[in-house]
């Protein structure tokens, strides 16, 4: 899709980044200058523009707000010392928004409408890509039912938005995590594995509660027996037990993360052992107990990697070595940062040049 064939484009009168400082706003609150929109209706894709960003008139009856179809993304773009934008692994995040449209019973988004709004609306706003070391512009993509309708059935119309923000860090200091054993997040059969607001959502009330307990977030546990861990609030899970990186297996009950699966391809390329497989919360404090649990870290899009420093259940509370002992998280959050920022060989081609 190229922008003077397909996409409409209103730029902004004056930008307003100038109002702000793009390497130090808090994340997710300060919205860049425009925002890309592609409409589905009568069975069809049809207009798509990129217009300066402004809230959208809906109607009260609209299908998301009521029966939940709604699903989105997130991406990051990095600006490198040479002022060139790219965005890591973006036909990833397309992938996996289609698999989401899939189980919701929502259209499938072309990949030029994904790939080209992304790349316009990034030319567009490249100011707003911070250039700070630790920096990025947070990407959402999302698809809304849009049908002004009540009675429970998939929508007839959708719209498929992108809108940005510049970001820090989304965790600033190294977090403590609640062993989540009454609520739970996804169970068999059901949409844990696909990005739904519906999942965000029913993690909040028990996300609240571990916050009252002194925690920053919870790991999730399965849902038949709460006895294996899954994630970790927004992340999938990691651990270093002995030399090995032990991650939960992918399930439709865990999200299929690329920074997991980022993760798991520079440690096997580093030739460490790497195992995906079911982890009991018994394990994990085995491991504890007799000092073979190095390292625990969620990884994701957001967080990138996000250390652990203490495990709580119940009313126990395990700490973990402290993030300056560790050898490999550290070293994989670096390495990421320094292929995002193109200080060292892209050697899986990951990066999308803008």
């Amino acid at each position: 899709m190229t922008a003077s064939a397909n996409i409409k484009i209103d730029k902004i009168s004056k930008s307003k980044v100038s109002n702000y400082d793009v390497n130090d706003v808090p994340f997710g609150k300060c919205f860049s200058d425009h925002m890309f929109v592609a409409e589905y209706k009568n069975g069809s894709w049809q207009e798509a523009s990129i217009s300066p960003y402004e809230d959208v008139p809906m109607s009260y009856a609209m299908s998301a707000l009521h029966y939940g179809q709604a699903i989105f993304e997130g991406m990051k773009a990095y600006k490198n010392d040479n002022g060139e934008v790219s965005v890591f692994r973006p036909l990833e995040n397309f992938k996996r928004l289609n698999k989401s449209a899939i189980r919701m019973a929502m259209p499938e988004v072309p990949e030029e409408i994904f790939m080209g709004g992304l790349t316009e609306l990034l030319k567009l706003d490249s100011a707003w890509v911070p250039t700070s070391e630790t920096g990025s512009l947070y990407i959402r993509p999302f698809l809304i039912a849009t049908d002004e309708a009540i009675g429970v059935k998939a929508s007839d119309s959708y719209k498929f938005v992108i809108i940005t923000c510049p970001a820090g860090k989304y965790y600033t200091e190294p977090i403590k995590v609640l062993i989540e054993t009454n609520y739970f997040r996804a169970v068999e059969g059901g949409i844990g594995y696909v990005k739904a607001a519906g999942n965000y959502g029913r993690s909040l009330f028990p996300t609240k509660i571990a916050q009252q307990k002194g925690y920053q977030q919870v790991i999730w546990t399965d849902g038949k027996t709460h006895s294996f861990v899954e994630e970790s609030g927004t992340m999938n899970l990691m651990f270093v037990i002995n030399d090995t990186l032990i991650t939960p297996a992918l399930s439709d009950t865990i999200l299929d993360g690329i920074t997991r699966k980022s993760v798991i391809a520079l440690a096997k390329d580093w030739g460490m052992k790497v195992e995906e497989r079911k982890i009991s919360i018994n394990e994990i404090i085995d491991a504890h107990s007799n000092g073979t649990l190095k390292e625990a870290f969620g990884v994701g899009t957001a967080a990138t990697i996000a250390q652990i420093i203490g495990i709580g259940q119940d009313d126990n509370y395990y700490p973990l070595p402290s993030v300056e002992d560790r050898q490999f998280s550290p070293k994989i959050d670096a390495t990421l940062r320094n292929i995002r920022k193109g200080k060292v060989e892209d050697k899986f081609n990951w990066m999308y040049k803008i």
